[in-house]
């Protein structure tokens, strides 16, 4: 059931990602990237985890001059993300199954990707990114403002959507060891999602 879920989550993007991207708007939350990267040493690696076409996120960290890896289930998104940002590495693969090794990010950014994998996964993808951030590593992600998971149609294609309630995502964080830098619901581009910057500290 797991793996039919991500296979029709990476076919979808497939299939209407670029149309997605063009209809997206990339500047709702320039902010929350520059604060990220504020938060970073300078030439830092970065993992952008659901990467998508590599902008605005992997362009953005990019011309702030670091060091950064991209990931997506999406082999449609991968190859657009590499040709509009051909400084950074890009490649394919499920988040919910990364294999760098330890310590191996400065900062680790997941927006706008965990409602697309089914929410019992979370805590154990939280805790796989603090595994991969170095001592003083940045992590930030977001999700949905209330628990759900269902299946709609996004632009055409059958989409998942799973978020758990943020106060469990917050839990998780913490609970890993993470120092709460700033969370809450942020109202960005019409939309409302639930964001968390941390650093990892144990």
């Amino acid at each position: 059931m797991l793996l039919e879920i991500f296979k029709t989550v990476e076919e979808s993007y497939d299939k209407m990602g670029e149309t997605y991207h063009n209809h997206r708007n990339n500047e709702k939350f320039k902010d929350e990237l520059e604060q990220f990267s504020n938060l970073l040493p300078p030439g830092g690696r970065v993992l952008d985890a659901g990467c998508g076409v590599g902008r605005p996120t992997a362009e953005f960290l990019v011309k702030k001059g670091f060091d950064v890896t991209g990931v997506d289930i999406s082999k449609k998104m991968v190859n657009l993300a590499r040709a509009n940002v051909p400084e950074a590495t890009f490649n394919q693969r499920n988040i919910a199954t990364l294999d760098f090794p330890d310590d191996s990010f400065d900062g680790i950014i997941c927006v706008y990707t965990l409602w697309h994998i089914p929410r019992s996964n979370h805590p154990e993808i939280i805790q796989n990114f603090h595994r991969m951030l170095s001592d003083g590593g940045i992590l930030v992600l977001n999700t949905g403002v209330y628990e759900s998971e269902g299946m709609s149609q996004f632009f055409g294609e059958p989409m998942l959507w799973s978020t758990n309630d943020p106060k469990k995502t917050l839990a998780v964080v913490k609970d890993l060891g993470f120092e709460i830098l700033s969370e809450g619901v942020l109202s960005l581009g019409g939309e409302r999602q639930y964001w968390v910057f941390a650093r990892k500290t144990t």
